[in-house]
């Protein structure tokens, strides 16, 4: 496997499992209320458009990081709608 190949394995693990602790948390403490839905909004459309381009070049890796990273993220958006509006119903 050449270097290029362990680097972007590497990066695409890591930047894929960053939001694991994030979905976690959310779902565990029914709560969402720090999460910037902007910020998150950008992100997912950001990783849709990855995952484009990565049809488009024909890079594998790139599509299934940027799909996994794309299901965590959107989990971490959804759960955010879902318990603000679950939070504003209760007031």
């Amino acid at each position: 496997m050449a270097l290029a190949d362990v680097v972007g394995s590497l990066a695409a693990v890591l930047t894929s499992a960053a939001f694991v602790p994030q979905v976690v948390r959310v779902w565990r403490t029914r709560s969402a209320r720090d999460i910037s839905f902007g910020m998150y909004a950008v992100f997912v459309s950001g990783v849709a458009c990855w995952i484009v381009y990565g049809f488009l070049i024909e890079a594998w890796p790139v599509i299934i990081a940027n799909l996994v990273t794309l299901l965590l993220a959107a989990t971490v958006l959804v759960l955010k709608v879902r318990f603000d509006r679950a939070a504003a119903k209760a007031r």
